[in-house]
């Protein structure tokens, strides 16, 4: 008798008992199509490399900077490090975190189609598992992490202090919390962005989707020590990385 609480196919792990938004998932798999943001196997094994010729070409150079700068980072940690990474898609960041030495990387998202190709991609990758679910369900609660990853993710969640707290909870004493690749808005600007948004989504044909995609405000992380890494508005990085992104870390004391 199968008394585990997931089935398990290659290195995905998909709750026996499960309640996603079905709803959102498959419009989110059909804008990604139409936005050209399903890859092949092969681009994805590769990725954030990609063909200059591809239409997010330039989108690809700036998350590889992200990358990049990211692991630069906590490779100068020395113990091993168990690493999650929250709302993963086709898991191209969690592989590349599992080239850390000593690294080991959960891929967590309600996104099925993209997790069955992560998990059909990187199969031979022992470092490097998927799981099926919502980290605020207490799935995984059970274990914990030195460090937790939203790589374009954040926007997805409609509680900032909320998936903060959950993630916390989940982190060892010292561990931390790192959010890329998302944007973090000044309170004048969220009506302008929500605004773009929803006109975005509607001209693609998709106008039910901004209901999912939240535009917080960096004063929300004013409860939290966190930590500034990248700018967007800086000089600096407008003279050197031109970066559009926030990359903001805090630590679990």
């Amino acid at each position: 008798m199968n008394t585990s609480p997931f089935n398990i196919t290659n290195n995905l792990y998909v709750p026996v008992s499960r309640n996603m938004d079905n709803y959102f998932e498959q419009r989110y798999v059909l804008l990604r199509l139409k936005e050209q943001r399903i890859y092949t196997d092969e681009e994805l094994y590769f990725l954030p490399n990609i063909s200059a010729e591809h239409p997010h070409f330039r989108e690809w150079l700036i998350r590889k900077q992200s990358c990049n700068q990211l692991i630069a980072k906590l490779e100068k940690k020395k113990d091993i490090l168990n690493i999650l990474e929250v709302g993963c898609g086709n898991g191209w960041m969690s592989h590349q975190l599992s080239r850390i030495p000593g690294s080991r990387v959960i891929g967590i998202d309600i996104n099925m189609v993209e997790l069955q190709q992560a998990a059909r991609v990187f199969n031979t990758n022992s470092k490097l598992k998927f799981i099926y679910g919502d980290i605020r369900s207490g799935l995984i609660n059970d274990l914990k992490f030195d460090v937790i990853i939203f790589a374009a993710s954040i926007q997805y969640f409609p509680c900032l202090q909320e998936i903060l707290d959950v993630s916390l909870s989940q982190l060892y004493s010292g561990g931390e919390i790192h959010i890329i690749d998302s944007h973090f808005y000044k309170p004048e600007e969220q009506d302008a962005a929500s605004v773009r948004t929803k006109s975005y989504f509607g001209s693609m044909g998709f106008p039910e989707m901004s209901a999912y995609y939240y535009h917080h405000c960096i004063t929300e992380l004013d409860a939290y020590p966190y930590k500034v890494l990248r700018n967007p508005t800086s000089i600096k990085n407008k003279f050197f990385g031109r970066n559009p992104f926030y990359w903001i870390s805090f630590e679990k004391k």
